[in-house]
């Protein structure tokens, strides 16, 4: 049996627009009662949404509502066994506790195990002590990358949406954003040559990122080869790219490196990270690779602010890349099968969303009848009146407005639950 229409009521937006209001208040009040002020580069800050996602989930669970977590990227897999048995291994050896020093023992093997694993999957050589940097998580070093370079008056080219750290990074350190919109409609492949020469003069880093968060668009070779081309002709222009999701490719695309571009690496970073592929979330651990330059800034930044990655953890991250890979592709396959689930059950109740053909995110444009609504608007509505929480596409940045991001952290079986929760939302009438 169908479950009963019911009446999407301004009353009901109203509540809705009401409670971020009310939230927005509370911040600004918080803010204003604080004794030590935050320093203006907080402030500079957008919202991080996610917070006000975080406390409607804690009120909803305070209320006994079984909420679908759909919002963060956090992956729900077991970590390989045998990296488990390695960290438990090591943790036990009382050498492994010392501080972390960048000519240790693990240090050293960790570097040569990321070589070996990018040269097998990229066919890319690397210098292993020079063109390799170990990270405490990817997001961690991309953030201390723009504080490595950034002065007041530089300029770092972003598009827009992005990954929230490509462009709070930007900010942290001080220096100048530059948005590059980016569209459906052009595969979400920022206009380059749109930039103007004032901007670009006072330009150092461009960031990049495909497979892409959150829209999910992928690139071919020949994208980063006019980006190299375009960005020597820039003169001194870094180019950073995140390739967080490196593994997660459907249906027979491809996910290239960089630095499969042979010049790449006179300008190019590249950051990696294990929390995806290995299910290593919660271990922070990552790595950086390209040119030596840049790597070497990188660590003397690190150098100041952390002494680096628990050895225990570094010998596991050995262990994953060095190990059977097997496991790296039943996850991306898990993966697959949860994109299908959920994509098929949406379109079935008429919401008609992109298949992806990378990550494990859904970027889908709000539907028709709810377009009045801002992405977090809805993204409150689904919370309050699904229990489904999703990522407001504005989130990623003002073009990300009119989306939003499901990530596919959940069972199947929780998949299908949320699909059924969201029919009714979508069976509100007006």
């Amino acid at each position: 049996m169908k479950p009963p229409r019911r009446l999407l009521t301004n009353h009901t937006i109203r509540r809705v627009q009401r409670h971020l209001r009310e939230r927005h208040a509370l911040e600004k009040q918080r803010s204003e009662r604080r004794l030590f002020q935050e320093a203006n580069r907080l402030k500079r800050l957008p919202l991080y949404l996610f917070t006000i996602l975080d406390d409607l989930k804690a009120q909803a669970r305070a209320k006994g509502v079984d909420v679908i977590d759909l919002g963060m990227g956090n992956p729900d897999l077991p970590t390989p066994r045998h990296v488990v048995e390695e960290l438990c291994r090591q943790a036990k050896r009382a050498a492994n506790h010392r501080y972390s020093r960048p000519d240790g023992d693990s240090e050293r093997r960790l570097r040569e195990a990321i070589a070996q694993w990018y040269f097998n999957k990229f066919h890319v050589s690397l210098n292993p002590m020079t063109e390799v940097l170990p990270l405490i998580g990817s997001k961690e070093g991309i953030a201390h990358l723009s504080l490595a370079f950034l002065n007041h008056d530089d300029i770092t080219l972003v598009p827009n949406p992005a990954y929230p750290v490509h462009f709070n990074g930007v900010i942290m350190a001080g220096g100048m954003l530059y948005s590059l919109p980016t569209h459906e409609e052009e595969q979400y492949r920022p206009n380059l040559k749109s930039v103007n020469r004032e901007v670009l003069k006072m330009s150092k880093m461009l960031f990049l990122s495909y497979p892409h968060n959150p829209t999910t668009a992928t690139v071919d070779l020949k994208f980063f080869r006019e980006v190299v081309d375009w960005a020597q002709a820039q003169r001194r222009l870094m180019v950073v790219h995140d390739f967080a999701y490196s593994d997660f490719i459907y249906d027979g695309a491809q996910a290239p490196s960089i630095l499969q571009v042979p010049e790449a690496k006179q300008l190019s970073v590249e950051f990696h990270t294990l929390s995806k592929s290995y299910c290593m979330a919660g271990w922070r651990l990552g790595f950086a690779v390209g040119n030596p330059d840049i790597l070497a800034s990188l660590a003397k930044t690190k150098s100041y602010v952390d002494f680096g990655i628990f050895r225990a953890v570094q010998w596991a991250a050995v262990e994953a890349l060095s190990g059977p890979q097997d496991t790296v592709t039943r996850t991306v396959e898990t993966y697959r099968k949860r994109r299908d689930v959920f994509v098929g059950g949406l379109r079935r109740i008429g919401w008609d969303v992109p298949l992806p053909k990378s990550t494990f995110y859904i970027w889908a444009k709000l539907p028709l009848k709810f377009s009045a609504l801002t992405s977090l608007e809805f993204a409150t509505l689904l919370m309050q009146e699904a229990g489904v929480v999703v990522a407001p596409g504005s989130g990623f940045g003002e073009y990300g407005e009119g989306y939003v991001r499901f990530a596919l952290v959940e069972p199947e079986a929780n998949l299908r639950q949320a699909v059924a929760r969201i029919e009714k939302v979508l069976r509100m009438e007006d």
